[in-house]
């Protein structure tokens, strides 16, 4: 994974590459389950869940989050892993920031 190199003081510090998590917008994903995985595999509060939720609806698609690398690989995972055990087509992706 590449990172970028800070140098402060003669101190080098390495500043890992951040990614987007996104999720897409289908017609058959319920808003309830697209809300139970934002707030269970995202953390979000109900609030800002339902927002999101709705943002995605209108828009298409919403950044959920910004990572390190390895923890957007996991929500990413996790999130189709739990979709497909549901029976639902959520679709969710990375991009580097």
């Amino acid at each position: 994974m590449p990172t970028k190199l800070l140098k402060k003081n003669d101190v080098r510090i390495i500043m890992p590459k951040l990614y987007q998590v996104i999720l897409l917008n289908d017609d058959y994903t319920t808003v309830e389950f697209v809300i139970e995985i934002l707030k269970t595999v995202f953390k979000k509060s109900e609030e800002d869940a339902v927002a999101i939720t709705f943002k995605v609806d209108r828009e298409g698609k919403a950044i959920v989050g910004i990572y390190p690398y390895e923890i957007a690989l996991m929500k990413v995972e996790k999130t189709k892993s739990l979709a497909k055990d549901a029976g639902f087509p959520l679709r969710v992706v990375m991009e580097e920031v």
